[in-house]
């Protein structure tokens, strides 16, 4: 099996558009296809599913919070009975689509503040699960490896797959790194040879030169909404086969 390399795509709304989704599919094995709460809405994740299946890329949930103002990345208070609802809403209404491509939603990937929340706490973990689980237990979860989303997987009998990042940085304890953070967000040359780093040794780079951090992921991610994306996965993906590392999706 192979290193898979995954992007989170269909993040526009309406007449806004975020990133080259296009040309991104052309380089990627996987796609996180926002659902409609973060990013997304129907056209969008229509035309989204069709040109990943077209190009032989596998659908993944991007779920987020109910946020399309603050694009998900703002913590919400949300119950854990509410949140597993919402889970299910977005992998049923990406999966409509998905189908009518001629494929399926084939694992579920939490976005921005709710990848870092459902992370770190136990009841929003477990709901994360309990969603995708009472959709379909086949699915995969993918997610930052060591962390309670792991945990909840595990439990439930879902398959995990672990993700690692190029473009960010990561604290001490194998987190990412707040976007505010000096140093967070890589440039294209670091998210490079981090990329290659964290396929060969399973470490990233801890923001502030405080040395690495063990991630061992069977996914990297490059942010569709990096300045330049396209450009570094390409780089990304021709470094990673030049260094005998094969490129393919985890499922």
């Amino acid at each position: 099996m192979g290193l898979d390399l995954n992007s989170d795509l269909g993040e526009g709304f309406g007449a806004w558009r975020m990133g080259d989704d296009t040309a991104m599919l052309d380089i990627v094995t996987s796609a996180n296809i926002a659902c409609g709460f973060h990013a997304g809405d129907p056209v969008i994740m229509r035309r989204t599913c069709s040109l990943a299946v077209a190009k032989g890329v596998r659908i993944g949930a991007h779920i987020g919070y109910r946020d399309l103002a603050g694009f998900g990345r703002r913590a919400l208070d949300i119950a854990p009975a509410e949140l597993r609802d919402e889970t299910l809403y977005q992998i049923g209404a990406l999966d409509g689509f998905a189908r009518a491509a001629g494929d399926r939603v084939r694992y579920v990937k939490p976005h921005g503040a709710l990848y870092h929340a459902a992370a770190a706490q136990p009841a929003l973990a477990d709901a994360v699960v309990a969603g995708l689980r009472e959709y379909d237990s086949a699915l995969a979860l993918l997610g930052p490896a060591g962390t309670h989303l792991q945990e909840s997987a595990a439990l439930a009998g879902i398959r995990f797959v672990s993700e690692g990042f190029a473009d960010r940085a990561y604290t001490a304890t194998g987190g990412l790194a707040p976007r505010g953070t000096p140093g967070a967000v890589l440039d294209p040359d670091a998210a490079l040879a981090q990329a290659v780093t964290l396929a060969e040794t399973g470490t990233a780079r801890v923001a502030g030169g405080g040395g690495t951090v063990a991630v061992s992921p069977d996914s990297i991610c490059v942010h569709g909404d990096t300045p330049a994306a396209v450009q570094m996965a390409r780089r990304i993906r021709t470094a990673l086969e030049d260094a005998g590392i094969a490129v393919a999706s985890f499922t």
